[in-house]
């Protein structure tokens, strides 16, 4: 299990193996507060919502041969509602494109992020997660084109993830995304071991709070 803090919307526990009861625990800690992901279906995604978590995180449950099952979405969506539904749209450059990836990041999908599949999947969901995975993890840099593409696309609230290395990236992020595009650092904190103040990035946020968004 890690959580990750989003700069505007919940933290993020992602599940693994073994994990359940420190998960359920953190739930009952900060009620409301967490957005749970890993291994979510219709069979367990209830259980984490009426333990505290605020929304659920759904990638692979989603995609069947690389492409979108409206099906499974479907079914989801009836369990869980609209309103408490993330979609991760993690991707991946190939060809000057992004496309949505899913088995740990190792399976590219036949599913390009642009405005057709942006508007489609907002039908369905409350909110996207969308990691920058060629960045994921390397702090040298975000995923510029990528968030100036959800920045301009999205219909709904979208959280970046990837690459952030300073505070300067997090002044990009809010400029490329036209102040419609949240933000989750991790790795460059220095509470995980990184060079960024935790509290200059709290500092950050609050001085933030309540930017206009523009298109």
């Amino acid at each position: 299990m890690y959580a990750r803090d989003n700069l505007f919307g919940g933290h993020v526990i992602s599940l693994g193996p073994g994990n359940r009861d420190a998960v359920m625990s953190a739930l009952q800690g900060f009620p409301g507060g967490f957005h749970v992901g890993g291994g979510i279906t219709p069979e367990n995604a209830m259980e984490y919502l009426d333990g505290g978590a605020s929304h659920v995180i759904v990638t692979s449950y989603v995609f069947s041969n690389g492409l979108i099952d409206s099906g499974r979405l479907k079914s989801l969506v009836k369990v869980v509602g609209k309103n408490r539904l993330v979609l991760d749209l993690s991707c991946r450059k190939r060809e000057s494109q992004f496309w949505i990836v899913t088995d740990r990041w190792q399976k590219f999908t036949d599913v390009q992020i642009g405005p057709q599949a942006l508007v489609q999947l907002s039908d369905h969901c409350d909110e996207f997660l969308v990691h920058g995975v060629d960045v994921e993890g390397r702090l040298d840099g975000i995923e510029a084109d990528l968030v100036r593409l959800i920045g301009e696309h999205s219909p709904i609230a979208t959280t970046y993830a990837g690459g952030v290395r300073s505070m300067s990236d997090l002044d990009l992020v809010k400029d490329l995304g036209r102040g419609r595009v949240d933000i989750t650092v991790g790795s460059a904190l220095d509470i995980f071991g990184g060079q960024i103040p935790y509290q200059s990035v709290v500092e950050w946020h609050r001085s933030n709070q309540g930017v206009q968004a523009t298109r």
